[in-house]
């Protein structure tokens, strides 16, 4: 018998503009609890319910957490369910002399009416206690990362203080959440560095996820490939990711997600009909809408309308093929003599945000792997809980980024960010072992605000947006002011000259990690 571990990495920047009525980026959270929170709670719920064994793993970062637990932002998505609400109640007098077309609207209406009833009136629109619910029931390990995201390889090079801030801090936000200490973390982009696993044991981490070249160049060479974790040096078991299984469940070229009968992401009804119909919706700009008609074949008007049983049809037949190539793997694997395990991580939102049917695949794979003898859903930890005794290696640097290395993070595009980045992450150690003991009320929410802002600069999503160009813009800004803000406020810190109307719209504004720890720069 093998083990299977399924790991679903749920992140997303912070993004929260409180200085701004709506915000267009605001939206990447709201489609994300739409399209894959609630589905996967939901999926979960039902499994538990129906009495399915099963056991999955999730990180969910500390920014995400941030933007959860937020009263502004909550209110914000239960006025965009709203006004999506009356998009598909519009949606269906407009349709009702085209069936399909009807058809496809009453479903959004449900969808989005059903997403605000989990939301407001099940959960009271915490949707963390869902997910504490689920890991206190055994069948969810929930794992921590790091705090803002940030890409601790470049970090550590520039300053071993603020990786280690970062991990620390990323540990604190998940013991106040949870009430107990992390033994996983998922590694920023999977992306390692020699030392990392000093930090991670500095924190009582006992386990991280590599991509798989990680763990096959390591030294010595792993002894049982990549079908069981090694220990590192300092302690800490690394987990390599497989490559082909993770394949089949993302890539729209050579996996599940681009089969035509599925629904097509990028042919959204906010493009599609007049701005006068989309109404309040739009806010006067062209943007996805969540009301999707199509599915993804041919191109433009091509495209055909979606058919739902369709879908789940075929959502259902790549969940039994999931499953039989996992089970041939672990029949070939487990002939040589040990017991393995494949670790498939994956960005959670992919399941049910850029791959519509991805819960409902999840759902099937997950009911027809509890009747199999020969693999069983197994966490991280439970693996190692079960198999103690391991080879040690010294890992090689790596990244799941493209060509497995840090180029995507360290482009023409980007590369500009890091002395700044350095340059503050420097100033910050520097007034941290400063106050080695207590302070002032008002020093301790400059020194807390001055890491708030440095944590959020760090952030390696804004370097991604700005080498991929989707949110270029943004992501540079976004960069740009949190280091102006960090420098004006070190500035009149270091001249006790704090601007206490300044400070304030700066907690106002970025107010994630109300106790972080500002000592550990030090």
């Amino acid at each position: 018998m093998g083990s299977l571990a399924l790991i679903l990495h749920a992140h997303l920047p912070f993004v929260r503009h409180p200085e701004h009525e709506h915000f267009l980026e605001e939206d990447w959270l709201f489609e994300a609890i739409t399209e894959t929170y609630v589905p996967l709670l939901q999926m979960m719920q039902r499994l538990v319910r129906d009495g399915v064994p099963f056991k999955l793993t999730m990180s969910i970062t500390p920014t995400l957490c941030s933007m959860l637990q937020d009263e502004l932002l909550r209110e914000r998505y239960v006025r965009q369910l709203d006004l999506l609400i009356d998009l598909a109640r519009r949606e269906q007098r407009r349709n009702r002399e085209h069936p399909r077309l009807r058809e496809l609207a009453v479903f959004y209406f449900g969808l989005f009416s059903e997403s605000r009833r989990f939301f407001v009136d099940e959960w009271k629109c915490d949707l963390l206690s869902a997910f504490r619910e689920l890991r206190e029931a055994g069948v969810l390990e929930i794992i921590a990362s790091a705090a803002t995201h940030g890409l601790l390889p470049i970090l550590q090079q520039q300053s071993p203080q603020a990786a280690r801030a970062q991990v620390l801090i990323g540990r604190d936000v998940y013991v106040d959440l949870f009430g107990v200490e992390p033994i996983g973390f998922w590694l920023p982009e999977c992306a390692y560095a020699h030392g990392l696993e000093s930090l991670l044991q500095g924190a009582n981490l006992r386990w991280f996820i590599l991509d798989a070249h990680g763990l096959m160049f390591g030294k010595p060479r792993p002894l049982r490939s990549i079908y069981a974790p090694c220990y590192t040096p300092a302690g800490p078991a690394a987990f390599a990711r497989d490559r082909d299984s993770s394949r089949q469940v993302w890539s729209a070229q050579a996996g599940y997600p681009g089969d035509p009968a599925y629904r097509e992401f990028y042919r959204d009804a906010g493009f599609d009909l007049p701005m006068e119909h989309l109404g309040p919706i739009a806010r006067g700009q062209r943007k996805f809408a969540g009301v999707k008609y199509h599915r993804i074949t041919g191109r433009g008007e091509e495209k055909e309308l979606y058919d739902r049983g369709a879908a789940e049809k075929v959502a259902e037949a790549h969940a039994a093929h999931f499953l039989e190539q996992r089970r041939q793997q672990i029949r070939r694997i487990s002939g040589l003599g040990f017991d393995p395990i494949v670790v498939i991580p994956f960005d959670a939102e992919l399941l049910g945000h850029w791959w519509f049917e991805g819960p409902r695949f999840l759902e099937h794979f997950i009911r027809k792997a509890a009747s199999e003898q020969d693999l069983r859903l197994t966490p991280p930890g439970d693996y190692l809980a079960a198999h103690p005794t391991l080879q040690t290696l010294q890992p090689a640097a790596s990244t799941w980024g493209e060509n497995g290395h840090l180029s995507v993070w360290l482009d023409p595009s980007n590369a500009w960010i890091y002395p700044h980045l350095h340059a503050a992450a420097r100033r910050m150690s520097d007034l941290a072992r400063k106050y080695p003991g207590d302070v002032a009320l008002l020093a301790d929410r400059v020194l807390k605000q001055l890491a708030r802002e440095l944590l959020l600069a760090q952030s390696s999503d804004w370097a991604f947006l700005m080498k991929t160009g989707t949110a270029r813009e943004y992501a540079t800004k976004r960069t740009m002011d949190h280091l102006a803000r960090f420098n004006r406020l070190h500035d009149q810190f270091a001249g006790n000259n704090v601007d206490e109307e300044f400070l304030r719209d700066c907690e106002r504004r970025d107010n994630l990690f109300p106790n972080v720890n500002w000592r550990y720069y030090a």
